[in-house]
């Protein structure tokens, strides 16, 4: 929790900086200058990966989480609701995790709770995403299946589903 307040103008600007930085990261798949919105100190609370400290261990797990399959093949990550909480600086959002279209324009997606806590001049010093990871995983088998129908599921996306494909 932070100590000062901030206006929910603030906020908001904040919050739309950070949505368009995302959306930019993903678009080119650059993922420093989402690294670069948190504070040196930022706490990251991932409940499958665990909680991080400080940017360089936000950095290394965001890169291998994004350019690895199933990561890799997510396109964006748009907020679908946000909430201002004023009293903790904190915004609260639902993000879309889509995957890029198998071949039919079929989109397949996972959700999660994020939980943002500004620390000020453009920069989060906590964030904190909450999910079942179990969706993400069927979610990508989901996706996988449909891709081997289609005849476009690419290697890395196959080797991923020989390990995590066997389950219902």
């Amino acid at each position: 929790m932070t100590s000062k307040t901030f206006t929910r103008d603030e906020l908001a600007t904040a919050f739309e900086k950070f949505e368009a930085t995302v959306d930019r990261a993903a678009q080119t798949r650059d993922w420093n200058p989402w690294v670069e919105q948190y504070s040196p100190d930022v706490t990251y609370v991932e409940h499958a990966a665990g909680t991080m400290h400080g940017r360089d261990e936000v950095r290394a797990w965001i890169w291998k989480t994004m350019e690895t399959f199933p990561g890799s093949y997510m396109t964006s990550f748009p907020s679908l609701w946000s909430v201002i909480d004023e009293s903790t600086g904190r915004i609260i959002c639902e993000l879309d995790n889509p995957m890029r279209d198998p071949g039919d324009g079929t989109i397949i997606s996972a959700t999660n709770i994020s939980i943002l806590t500004y620390a000020g001049d453009g920069q989060w010093c906590r964030q904190e995403d909450v999910y079942n990871p179990l969706r993400f995983v069927s979610a990508a088998r989901k996706w996988c299946r449909k891709a081997e129908q289609l005849g476009t599921l690419p290697d890395v996306a196959a080797a991923w589903l020989r390990q995590f494909g066997d389950r219902n």
